[in-house]
């Protein structure tokens, strides 16, 4: 009796080739794991052509919600952007992959896993070390990885033994895409000179055809987590696919980044991530409300190392519990409303209010009803300045020196290189 293993199969060519690769040079029999995390295909056909070309089962599964709720907002409440720009829509999907792949592995009694992955990029660090995490008794398999054959090589290998692909020639582009964002790459986008060409975006509309008119709607967030837009309830999944539509609409979402891969590659990206910009700026915005300066502080030096986590493919492991732990104490009480302008490319905030809020009008205002005490700051200057005066008496004063004289080493800025 044949082995199995799970491949995740996209539909595309690279893992519709797998599908008789790994039967015809593995020996294994294949089960077809498709798994809809938002990217809107045509899961029928899709699961259909796995069949057709060899697969002893096709399953489809829907990860949306499990991806919303447990992947794309967790992330969303920690601030993670991976070097400043990419809000990881392709990846924070894969860890819920790897753990779906699992999953199947174990229901199916399969003793493998494979994916589409080549051995340059990002996505096959983040499965192999995800499914190593969590089954380290499965071995992973990833056939582009190891029969190396190109596009082209694939097409005609698929043809000579009749396997039905879903590509004739080359596409300009590799795309990826699901509810938290869609990135393109290849083509002349791997020359950073070149302008993005408009014909490669497919979820935002260009800042000029925008419309004239802003757009202000409402985001409320309880205990971090986005909850309502304009007042109406609902589920995560509907919420991001409303908001992709309305930010889209307005540009907003676009960026273009030369981002440095975890294999020590630059690589220009293009991603459209009209929903999490416009999230991540409203719960950035509430957080300015509802977080104290060393919460906000400290919550700013680790949203980095999140992102990192996260792209490096280290969800699944201690490190990561113990970050979570720390983001999901700061969202306790952040929980509000904050009003968010969409227009030409943007989304602002434009005003913003929780019950939970640490801004006070009465301590903030200098018109009537101010509740601050005035006098209070003296004796706190004096404490506060207590070491600098101290300092300045016992040592920088002493023997009658004059320092931070401008012009002197102390005071001049430093001289430019030569």
């Amino acid at each position: 009796m044949a082995k199995k293993v799970v491949l995740a199969y996209s539909g595309g060519l690279d893992t519709s080739v797998a599908i008789r690769w790994l039967k015809e040079e593995r020996g294994y029999d294949v089960i077809a794991l498709t798994i809809d995390l938002g990217n809107e295909k045509d899961l029928r056909t899709v699961e259909q052509r796995a069949m057709q070309i060899g697969a002893v089962k096709a399953i489809v599964r829907d990860g949306k919600r499990l991806f919303i709720d447990y992947f794309a907002f967790p992330a969303l409440m920690a601030g993670a952007v991976y070097e400043g720009q990419y809000l990881l829509a392709t990846a924070i999907g894969r860890p819920l992959i790897a753990k779906m792949l699992v999953d199947v592995a174990r229901e199916e009694g399969a003793t493998a896993i494979a994916h589409g992955c080549t051995g340059k990029g990002n996505d096959q660090v983040r499965f192999d070390v995800s499914t190593q995490a969590l089954a380290p008794d499965l071995e992973i398999i990833a056939p582009v990885r190891e029969h190396r054959m190109s596009r082209e090589e694939q097409i005609e290998w698929a043809a000579a033994r009749g396997v039905p692909v879903p590509a004739t020639k080359a596409s300009p582009y590799s795309t990826d895409e699901n509810l938290w964002g869609r990135s393109i790459e290849a083509g002349v986008l791997e020359d950073p000179w070149q302008t993005p060409p408009e014909e490669i975006y497919a979820w935002t509309r260009s800042v000029a055809d925008a419309p004239e008119q802003p757009r202000e709607i409402e985001i409320s967030f309880e205990h971090g987590r986005p909850v309502r837009l304009d007042g109406h309830e609902m589920d995560g999944v509907t919420l991001v696919q409303t908001l992709n539509q309305w930010a889209g609409e307005h540009g907003v979402g676009r960026t273009d980044l030369v981002e440095d891969r975890l294999i020590g590659i630059k690589s220009r990206e293009i991603y459209e991530a009209p929903a999490a910009w416009t999230l991540h700026a409203a719960h950035e915005a509430l957080e300015q409300l509802t977080l104290s300066k060393p919460q906000l502080r400290t919550k700013n030096a680790l949203r980095q190392e999140y992102a990192d986590l996260i792209y490096n493919g280290l969800w699944f492991t201690a490190h990561h519990q113990d970050l979570a732990a720390y983001v999901a104490s700061t969202q306790r009480h952040v929980t509000g409303t904050v009003r968010m302008r969409l227009h030409k490319g943007q989304a602002v905030p434009a005003g913003k209010k929780s019950p939970r809020s640490l801004y006070s009008y009465q301590l903030a205002t200098y018109d009537r009803g101010d509740s601050y005490d005035q006098g209070n700051a003296v004796g706190f200057i004096r404490i506060w300045g207590l070491p600098v005066a101290q300092q300045a008496r016992t040592q920088l004063l002493a023997e009658g020196e004059a320092p931070f004289q401008l012009g002197t080493s102390e005071g001049a800025p430093p001289e430019p290189p030569a």
